[in-house]
């Protein structure tokens, strides 16, 4: 049972509590095609077991946050800094 309660109505869940990810996502507001463990929420990321779909193993979480890992990478290299006041 995932404790994902605290992010209700917040991200996308399914019936069972797990939080949605990646091209599961319901009417996605990123802009573009969410990654594979992005949630709803551009730049925030899921994985283990609060992840819809996930295998719910110890070496299957592992491999999540290394994905979550690299793709934060590439989501924040995409990001413009703000101006300088």
């Amino acid at each position: 049972m995932p404790h994902t309660d605290w992010v209700d109505g917040v991200l996308q869940r399914d019936k069972g509590g797990f939080i949605i990810c990646g091209p599961d996502i319901a009417k996605p507001g990123h802009g573009r095609a969410p990654y594979l463990v992005e949630t709803s929420m551009p730049g925030v990321f899921a994985v283990g077991d609060v992840r819809s779909g996930s295998v719910k193993r110890v070496a299957t979480a592992v491999g999540d946050g290394a994905i979550a890992v690299q793709l934060l990478h590439r989501y924040l290299a995409l990001q413009t800094a703000p101006a300088p006041t």
